[in-house]
C-alpha cells in the first residue's frame, strides 16, 4: 500500500472496492464528519497523523456526511463524528466522539498491528498521555545507552522537574554545554525551575485572592498570586494577572511582572496559543 493510499476520502461510489473489499487486506478506519462539526475537526488531524505513522497497517476513509449523505445513512450514522473500524468487510469496532491520541490507540492496536516506535518518540507520547513515571523509564535507559544525547537528556530533566525532583532536574541542566543551554526545552527547564525555587515562599492562594479583594492594586499579591498559577499551571490566569500588575504598577520590582511574563513565554514555547495572546498583549502595553 503506498503512503497516499493510506488516506482517502470514501464516496457511496468506491465504498466497497476501497472499504469493503480493502479490508480483507487491511483494516480500514471510517471517519464520518463534516465541516460545520468542531469534534470532527479536532478529531480528523489525530486521525491522519495515525494513519501515516502506522504506514498502511490500517486506511483511512474519510466520508464526508453532507456530500454522502446516502452512504451515511446506509453507515446507520446517527452523531458525528462516528467512527468505525472495517476488518474482513465487518464492522469489529469504532466510536462516537472525539477521543484523545490514547484512546484511539487503545482502540486500534485490538485490531492493527502498531508500528515499530522510536523508543524516545514512545518517551515524549507517553509523557503526553500523562504517564511520566512510563516516559522515565525509557528516557532513563536511553540515557544510560548515549550519556551524550543532549535531548534525551533535556527531556529526562523535564520530566524530573515535573514530578518534583527540582535538584535532579538541576544537576543535569547545569551538565550542559552553554550552546545547549539556549536550546528552547532547555530554556523552558530554567524557568520551570526558577518557578518552582519560588514556590516555598508564596502564601496561599486564599489568601492572596482575599488581599486582592481588599485592594485590587495589591502589587505583591497580584505577582504571588500569578506565580501561584504558574504552578497550578493555569498559565492563562497567571498571564493574565502580570498584564494586570503592568497596568497597575510597570515598575514593581524593577518591572518583574515584564521578566516574569517573559521567563512564562519561555517556558510554554511560541506554539502555545496563550503565549501568542499574551505577547501581543504585552506588546500593546510597551508601545
Amino acid at each position: 500500500m503506498s503512503e497516499t493510499s493510506y488516506i482517502f476520502d470514501a464516496t457511496l461510489e468506491n465504498f466497497q472496492e476501497k472499504v469493503l473489499q480493502a479490508s480483507m487486506q487491511a483494516p480500514v478506519l471510517v471517519d464520518v464528519w463534516a465541516d460545520w462539526c468542531e469534534p470532527c475537526k479536532q478529531l480528523m488531524p489525530v486521525l491522519e497523523r495515525l494513519a501515516t505513522e502506522y504506514k498502511g497497517a490500517f486506511a483511512l476513509a474519510k466520508v464526508n456526511a453532507d456530500e454522502q449523505q446516502e452512504l451515511t445513512g446506509h453507515l446507520g450514522v446517527r452523531s458525528l463524528p462516528t467512527v468505525m473500524l472495517i476488518k474482513n468487510g465487518q464492522a469489529v469496532d469504532g466510536f462516537n466522539g472525539a477521543l484523545t491520541e490514547g484512546e484511539i490507540r487503545k482502540v486500534l492496536d485490538k485490531h492493527v498491528e502498531p508500528p515499530e516506535e522510536n523508543p524516545h518518540d514512545k518517551a515524549n507520547r507517553l509523557w503526553e498521555e500523562g504517564d511520566l513515571e512510563g516516559a522515565l523509564a525509557i528516557l532513563t535507559t536511553l540515557n544510560q545507552q548515549d550519556p551524550n544525547d543532549t535531548a534525551v537528556l533535556i527531556d529526562l530533566a523535564q520530566i524530573k522537574a515535573e514530578l518534583g525532583d527540582a535538584e535532579t532536574a538541576q544537576q543535569i541542566l547545569d551538565s550542559l554545554a552553554p550552546e545547549d543551554k539556549m536550546q528552547p526545552h532547555a530554556r523552558q527547564l530554567v524557568a520551570r525551575l526558577k518557578f518552582m525555587e519560588q514556590a516555598g515562599q508564596l502564601p496561599p492562594v486564599a489568601e492572596l485572592e482575599k488581599r486582592l479583594e481588599a485592594d485590587p492594586k495589591d502589587s505583591e499579591a497580584l505577582h504571588q498570586l500569578a506565580l501561584q498559577h504558574v504552578l497550578k499551571e493555569n498559565n492563562a490566569e497567571a498571564m493574565a494577572l502580570l498584564i494586570r500588575l503592568m497596568q497597575v504598577d510597570a515598575g514593581y520590582k524593577e518591572g518583574v511582572a515584564k521578566t516574569t511574563l517573559v521567563e512564562l513565554f519561555d517556558k510554554l514555547g511560541n506554539s502555545n496559543p496563550d503565549v501568542r495572546t499574551y505577547r501581543r498583549k504585552l506588546y500593546t502595553l510597551m508601545h
